[in-house]
């Protein structure tokens, strides 16, 4: 489990990134494949979460996760919440409730894990390009600050995912980017008639024009095999038929 140290000094909350590394189940998912959207078997999957959840506290409740979609949608959960079997689509979970651990599903994407140590109101976020592009990080900001928090004191975590050396697309993509924005150019490189985005400063490009600057970026790629995460490009590399995914989890102690 890797850890920010920022959201580490703060001991009313628990978090962690995980990779493959540590669960139960075999073949391309081993081992510690916590999406319950692959073809893994489910029993195994179902195994995989209570290894995590009884990491960040065994004493919690399930963690919650969505069926992620890659939106800019967003679930907020308070003492009212109506907990259902089906999962929610959205891409990023709110929420003020204790001993409730909320976790977003990643291949590649980007985990953003938040923190108001004021108000206690914790976020995760799936923030792939397209969630990203659609400005998912500035909607669940502005939700957090419409609850009270305050940019002065949130706190965040940019998880490990795929860097730009690695994330190599097409000129149509970048396009798509510059178009928006011109200043978005800064975020691509050419390299031997390669285009390669920088997903990550992208990322914190949101945050620092919002101005929350007390971010921690966990420079680990998810694509190089070294690190022992799951990765779809890779997994598409090596022609597999699906591919496992990493948990990035937080949780009010």
């Amino acid at each position: 489990m890797i850890t920010s140290k920022r959201l580490l000094k703060h001991k009313e909350i628990s978090h962690g990134f995980f990779n493959k590394n540590g669960g139960k189940s075999n073949g391309i998912y081993k081992s510690l494949n916590c999406g319950s959207g692959s073809n893994d078997n489910k029993v195994r999957v179902k195994q995989n979460l209570n290894i995590v959840k009884n990491k960040i506290g065994k004493k919690s409740k399930n963690i919650f996760l969505l069926h992620q979609i890659h939106s800019n949608k967003y679930v907020f959960i308070n003492k009212n919440f109506k907990f259902l079997k089906k999962k929610i689509k959205a891409d990023a979970i709110i929420t003020d409730q204790k001993k409730l651990p909320i976790a977003v599903l990643t291949a590649d994407c980007v985990p953003i894990l938040l923190f108001d140590r004021k108000k206690k109101i914790i976020a995760a976020i799936h923030a792939g390009w397209k969630g990203a592009f659609k400005g998912i990080v500035k909607k669940v900001i502005n939700f957090m600050i419409r609850k009270g928090c305050n940019k002065d004191n949130l706190i965040g975590a940019l998880g490990p995912c795929i860097k730009q050396d690695s994330y190599n697309v097409r000129k149509d993509f970048m396009n798509k980017f510059i178009k928006k924005d011109k200043k978005n150019k800064v975020f691509f490189k050419y390299k031997k008639d390669m285009i390669y985005f920088n997903l990550t400063k992208f990322i914190k490009s949101q945050f620092k024009s919002i101005k929350i600057t007390n971010i921690d970026t966990i420079n680990i790629d998810t694509f190089n095999t070294k690190n022992n995460f799951f990765s779809a490009r890779q997994s598409l590399r090596l022609k597999h038929e699906d591919y496992g995914r990493n948990i990035s989890i937080i949780m009010i102690n």
